[in-house]
């Protein structure tokens, strides 16, 4: 008997991927947490039916959230993660010996020891020395913080359940407060391809760029995510994604990725056309 996981990404299309078997099954105190493993995709994580990550593809997320950024900021020493309970954003910040503090807070203890244990390959950075973990809302968190990041990853899940109140307009708003005067946040910002996807794209980009004098959306290509298309925003108070680009200085420091280049960091930003007019629907006349 073949088994599979199937996940619903509109009322009429769904990802299913066959399963050999489920490697852990529970419920935290704010959602239900599964690991299973496959053939095509290797380990995956899943957090109340939705995948979340899998071994196979997780690199390309990982790299374009977090190098996109530090191919930009000269002299980041200051990291906040929010969310990214699964490790992966942290073991890319690792990479970089200038880092000097990485504070990760993630509202589900569970998540992280769960992924310690099955997915040591996003999870191995976790002890490292400079990541100290909060395990609270990043919503309270951010609250209490002013002046004190250079960089702030919102790695979080989609807009409903424990994430939801980290795209709200007073989160942004919060994240600017926390950021140093030439500080950049970087979020996930959702699928642009289908029709409810979209909508939740468009109103985070809407809050976002109500806090942010500049905010662009740069793009990868994810297989196991909704549509295979996924956003990010690149929000700052004073760098520019590809004017501020310093290709020399992050190709000297000899990071190999997978997906991430310098070239690629250039051309992400240029989104299709359909998606320039989601964007421009929504913000503000300047």
């Amino acid at each position: 008997m073949e088994f599979w996981f199937s996940e619903l990404h509109t009322p009429n299309v769904k990802l299913s991927i066959r399963v050999d078997r489920q490697l852990y099954s529970g419920h935290s105190e704010f959602q239900r947490i599964d690991v299973f493993d496959s053939p095509e995709f290797g380990r995956f994580l899943a957090l109340d039916g939705y995948m979340m990550l899998t071994e196979k593809d997780e690199f390309i997320y990982h790299e374009m959230i977090v190098h996109v950024p530090m191919a930009v900021h000269p002299h980041v020493r200051r990291v906040l993660v929010i969310g990214a309970g699964d490790g992966g954003v942290i073991r890319e910040l690792c990479r970089y010996d200038d880092i000097e503090q990485i504070d990760m807070v993630e509202i589900d203890p569970q998540v992280v020891e769960v992924c310690r244990e099955y997915l040591p390959q996003t999870a191995c950075s976790l002890d490292d020395p400079r990541v100290k973990i909060y395990y609270e809302d990043g919503l309270r968190f951010i609250r209490r913080c002013e002046d004190l990041y250079d960089l702030i990853i919102v790695d979080s899940t989609d807009p409903f359940g424990p994430g939801e109140g980290l795209f709200t307009r007073e989160f942004y708003g919060n994240c600017f407060k926390a950021l140093r005067e030439d500080g950049i946040m970087v979020n996930q910002h959702e699928s642009p391809f289908y029709d409810q996807d979209a909508i939740a794209m468009q109103r985070a980009h809407q809050r976002i760029v109500e806090s942010f004098p500049f905010s662009r959306v740069y793009q990868a290509h994810i297989p196991t995510y909704p549509s295979g298309h996924w956003l990010f925003g690149f929000s700052t108070k004073k760098y520019h994604p590809l004017r501020d680009l310093d290709e020399k200085r992050w190709n000297a420091r000899g990071i190999k990725c997978r997906y991430y280049t310098t070239t690629l960091h250039k051309g992400a930003f240029y989104v299709p056309a359909y998606v320039e007019a989601l964007l421009r629907d929504v913000e503000p006349e300047r």
